[in-house]
C-alpha cells in the first residue's frame, strides 16, 4: 500500500470547504491535487483549489530584503526570524466523503473539524476516487477565487498522472465534461485545451 503524506493541518473548516496551515514555508501541494482528512467515521476528499503565504499577524505584510543579497536563500539565511512570522495556508474544495466503506461523489453531512490532519492521497486512492468522475460535477458547478476551467484542469492533469495511461483517462474525462458543459462549449474548449497530454 501506497504511504500517505501529511501536509497540513485544518484551521478552518465549513461543509464545502476546508483551508489547512502547512507545517513547512512553501510546502502546500500542489493547485489540483486531491486530498483527504478524518471526521471519526467519515473521511472526507477534496481538491486543493488555492494556496497563500503570508504573515502571522493579520495586515502586516512582508517586507523586500534581498536589495543586498546575492540569492533568495541568502534572504532567510540572513533573516532566520523569518521562518517564524510567515506561514503557507492552502484551500481545499470537498468534492465527496468516504462512509461505512462506501465512497460518495457529494457533499458530506458534517464539515472537516479544525486540527484534523490533512494528507495527499496515494495514487492507489486517487485511482480509487476519480473511478466514477462523478465529482466533476461539483467542480463545474462551484463559484472559487480561482477560475473553475483552471482548477478542473489542474485536478484532471493531476489525476491524470497515477494512471499507467493517462490519455485514455482524460479522453474519460473530456467525455464527461462534453456532457456536464454541453451548454457551455467555449468553457468546454478552455478546459480540453488546458489538460491535453
Amino acid at each position: 500500500m501506497d504511504k500517505v503524506q501529511r501536509v497540513g493541518e485544518i484551521i478552518e473548516a465549513s461543509t464545502t470547504d476546508f483551508v489547512a496551515q502547512c507545517y513547512e514555508l512553501y510546502q502546500s501541494p500542489p493547485l489540483g491535487s486531491l486530498v483527504k482528512t478524518r471526521d471519526s467515521e467519515v473521511e472526507l476528499y477534496g481538491v486543493v483549489y488555492q494556496a497563500i503565504t503570508t504573515s502571522f499577524e493579520p495586515g502586516r505584510r512582508s517586507i523586500a530584503r534581498g536589495k543586498d543579497e546575492a540569492s533568495e536563500e541568502a534572504i532567510y539565511q540572513a533573516n532566520p526570524q523569518l521562518l517564524k512570522l510567515l506561514k503557507s495556508e492552502f484551500s481545499t474544495l470537498v468534492v465527496g466523503h468516504r462512509q461505512d466503506d462506501k465512497l460518495h461523489h457529494y457533499l458530506p453531512p458534517k464539515p472537516a473539524r479544525i486540527h484534523g490532519f490533512v494528507y495527499l492521497c496515494s495514487p492507489e486512492e486517487v485511482r480509487s476516487f476519480s473511478q466514477p468522475l462523478d465529482f466533476l460535477n461539483i467542480l463545474v458547478n462551484t463559484h472559487l477565487p480561482v477560475s473553475s476551467d483552471e482548477l478542473i484542469s489542474a485536478c484532471l492533469r493531476q489525476m491524470s498522472q497515477v494512471y499507467e495511461d493517462s490519455h485514455s483517462f482524460l479522453v474519460a474525462a473530456g467525455k464527461e465534461l462534453a456532457i456536464l458543459l454541453s451548454s457551455d462549449f467555449s468553457q468546454l474548449k478552455a478546459i480540453l485545451g488546458r489538460i491535453q497530454t
